[in-house]
């Protein structure tokens, strides 16, 4: 069957709301392939409509088929959708397989080719049922999406391209952004589009946060049941309409434990009873306003524990939500330095449905990656979601996307696995097929560089999930420089236990900074080999290769050179060599705005302003920090006038005895100092090159 300009569209159903949403989208991609609006008559080549029986599409929520009838130039075909979800999907699946557009066509920078014709083969089929019944994104820690635009809120703008990659995903379900204020229009327009709505397990039932409803009041559901209770039946009442996957928890205000608020709660007892009374409190409130309402429960943290334990009881017909660490692994997360790695998955007994909320990327102030792609292996994913999907755990998967536009390919893999259930073994033809996707050419040597990418990660523990993302290099930075400038010593610094163990101060930064030099020369490597790649590409290609790869690696390379040698400038100080401490501490700033950099190239087109509200990873602050470290040590020997440095090392020796200090005495800026003072330990033998 052939497809052009000419192709008719005969639409059968109401174009309005979800649907009206999927047609503007075909409409486009018709318009961006054939270079023309599409028509629409009666009758269409391709007609858009319900099913009219169980034979025409499969009997499942959100199925969808495709039926050809007719010959040669009268070949006719139909989309025929089980429900509006469905619809939708069908439609989708017409844009990717049909005109060629890919589903993170806009995030990729990755138009749909120009084509007078296409020509499909006319073979009907019924779409296969997905893994996982709800499925989707956790638009979280989103400061890119934030920042991006001036508007705050975000506004449509900002969220329509990401449902729509979500809806292109096979996705059906999204919690749109995280604490962002209610008149803003992100849960409006994902209902909107089709999508069902879940709830941050920090905000139950989507109600507001008790603290800012009630300032000033003690955040307690022992004293204050009833206020609790008004926010609950508001959110209900507010969402009652629209397609929700409720969700029941009991946490504290910000995230936390809620007993950090109510003390008296001193015993897992009394905890897992107050948690185990609310969920079925909120389970109650929503079935007396919602029929045959879908609820979950989120099996995170504390809550997780105490349930394992025996302590709360979930009552039946709840679906369970397990969590991974926000590395990868179904084993519970870490907090500050207490690591308990507790399984994380139903046990063989634990009757009922399970679901998962799991990460591709994630913030913690430690070890995790926000700004740049998932730091284990595709393997880890595949392989955890593998065993959770077999301990029953595949009724619900919530995805944490971050910011969407770094984190392509993984999001691309979890949602092959919803789908279709993880590929065995390793995902080399998934990963072939997404270079595929993105580039024409070199795509052997495109793939090893993303297999590349993710054994070049730093091992920073045992674990084969304990591989560091980008924010490795920033936080433990500005950890280090706060305890060196404040208050100094070789006690451990409790901030760094949780990766460099509980030995001195000192042997702390140099194993930060071991860890950065050993694992330098393979991101320096895998950098140069992607420049090379991209120099073989078209100018289009290569940008992309650019934004999508090179982006992370750079974010890697910076930053494991600022964190090496923040942790010479550490040493040099030690010893008490002050001006070359200075020296290193300048160029570990350098080497952390090389980041800003990173970040500003990656900014063209569509994407200016993308990274500015760096907020998380915060690699600007990181450079500041570095900054107020080398005037620190400045003020260590060159105080108070600034000039000792440049007399002792760099004044000509007929000068030193005989200067008069109206001629002589303009202090050097930190940058100049810097760098003579290094090309003078270059020379002397003090500092190698290269450091």
């Amino acid at each position: 069957m052939t497809l052009s300009k000419e192709t008719a569209y005969n639409i059968q159903v109401p174009a309005a709301g979800a649907v009206k949403h999927a047609w503007d989208m075909i409409a486009r991609d018709h318009e961006n392939v054939f270079g023309s609006k599409p028509l629409r008559k009666e009758p269409g080549t391709i007609t858009i409509r319900y099913a009219a029986s169980d034979e025409e599409c499969p009997a499942w929520p959100e199925a969808y088929s495709f039926q050809f009838s007719g010959e040669g130039d009268s070949r006719r075909l139909e989309i025929i959708g089980r429900d509006e979800l469905g619809l939708i999907y069908g439609m989708l699946h017409y844009s990717r397989a049909c005109l060629g557009v890919d589903p993170f066509w806009f995030w990729a920078d990755l138009p749909p080719a120009r084509r007078e014709s296409v020509t499909i083969t006319a073979e009907s089929f019924h779409s296969a049922k997905p893994k996982v019944r709800y499925r989707g994104w956790f638009v979280n820690d989103e400061v890119c999406l934030i920042g991006w635009k001036e508007e705050y809120p975000p506004t449509r703008e900002v969220w329509l391209p990401v449902f729509e990659a979500l809806l292109r995903c096979g996705g059906n379900m999204v919690i749109p952004g995280t604490d962002l204020p209610k008149h803003g229009v992100h849960h409006e327009l994902a209902a909107e589009m089709g999508l069902w709505i879940t709830h941050h397990h920090a905000e139950p039932l989507g109600a507001e946060m008790f603290l800012r409803a009630y300032p000033g009041k003690q955040p307690s559901y022992l004293q204050h049941p009833g206020l609790f209770e008004n926010l609950w039946r508001e959110a209900i009442e507010k969402q009652q309409e629209n397609k929700i996957v409720w969700v029941l928890s009991f946490r504290g205000q910000g995230d936390k434990p809620f007993w950090e608020d109510d003390p008296s709660f001193d015993t897992p007892e009394k905890r897992g009873a107050m948690i185990a009374s609310v969920i079925k409190r909120q389970y109650e409130m929503v079935r007396e306003t919602v029929a045959e309402p879908v609820c979950c429960m989120a099996m995170y943290g504390e809550i997780a524990e105490l349930y394992k334990a025996g302590h709360i009881q979930v009552p039946a017909g709840i679906i369970k939500v397990w969590a991974d660490n926000g590395y990868g692994k179904m084993v519970s997360r870490r907090h500050g330095s207490l690591n308990e790695r507790i399984p994380a998955l139903p046990s063989a007994d634990d009757s009922g449905k399970h679901g998962l909320y799991y990460h591709v990327t994630f913030h913690d102030l430690q070890a995790s990656n926000h700004l740049t792609l998932f730091p284990s292996s595709p393997e880890l994913i595949t392989g955890e979601l593998a065993a959770a999907f077999q301990a029953g755990a595949d009724e619900y998967l919530l995805l944490n996307c971050g910011n969407i536009r770094q984190h392509l390919y993984t999001l691309d893999l979890v949602s092959r696995c919803w789908q279709d259930g993880p590929p065995a073994g390793q995902d080399e033809e998934g990963l072939s097929r997404f270079a595929g996707r993105l580039f024409t050419r070199e795509l052997e040597d495109i793939t090893s560089l993303y297999r590349r990418y993710f054994a070049s990660t730093i091992a920073y523990g045992p674990h084969p999930d304990d591989r560091a993302g980008e924010e490795f290099y920033h936080h433990p930075a500005r950890q280090i420089i706060g305890r060196w400038i404040s208050r100094g010593g070789d006690e451990p610094e409790p901030s760094l236990v949780w990766a460099a163990g509980r030995q001195p101060f000192p042997a702390q930064v140099a194993w930060f900074g071991r860890k950065a030099a050993d694992a330098l020369p393979s991101w320096e490597q895998l950098a140069e080999d992607c420049r090379t790649i991209m120099g073989r590409l078209q100018q289009e290609e290569s940008r992309r290769l650019h934004d999508h790869l090179l982006f992370h690696i750079e974010l890697h390379a910076s930053g494991c050179r600022g964190l090496a040698a923040l942790s010479r400038a550490y040493q040099a100080c030690w010893t008490g060599h002050y001006p070359l401490a200075f020296v290193h501490a300048s160029q570990s700033m350098r080497d952390y705005a090389e980041g800003l950099h990173v970040l500003q190239t990656a900014e063209h087109g569509r994407w200016r302003h993308f990274y500015r509200a760096d907020w998380l990873t915060n690699i600007a602050n990181t450079v500041e920090h570095a900054d107020t470290l080398r005037r620190y040590l400045r003020m260590h020997g060159d105080s108070p006038d600034m000039f000792l440095w440049y007399k002792a090392y760099l004044m000509p020796e007929t000068e030193k005895y005989i200067y008069l200090e109206n001629t002589h005495r303009r202090p050097l800026s930190d940058d100049e100092l810097a760098r003579r003072l290094r090309d003078y330990f270059l020379d002397s033998g003090e500092l190698q090159a290269g450091s």
